[in-house]
């Protein structure tokens, strides 16, 4: 995990993503999903480049995806959320 998000844009990606739900974990995670190019508009990244860092955190176990048509949907796995909280805060 910790090397997923070793870069600054996966940092900042995930950063984005979990602050949707840190404040409500008792909701079904799929309630946070995302569409890609919508946040690649947001961050003022490359849809590529998105793409990319989202694969890497998916292959961390950090994000989910699904795809929907011509959109990939994305959420946080709050287990990971949880695990991350707990290591960082002690």
């Amino acid at each position: 995990m910790f090397k997923a998000l070793s870069n600054p844009h996966r940092l900042r990606i995930y950063r984005e993503l979990a602050g949707c739900v840190t404040s409500t974990l008792s909701k079904s995670s799929e309630e946070f999903q995302n569409c890609q190019s919508s946040f690649a508009e947001r961050l003022g990244l490359a849809p590529s480049t998105v793409s990319h860092h989202f694969k890497e955190l998916r292959e961390a176990g950090l994000v989910h995806t699904k795809r929907e048509a011509r959109n990939v949907l994305f959420w946080v796995d709050r287990e990971a959320a949880q695990k991350l909280s707990h290591l960082l805060n002690g």
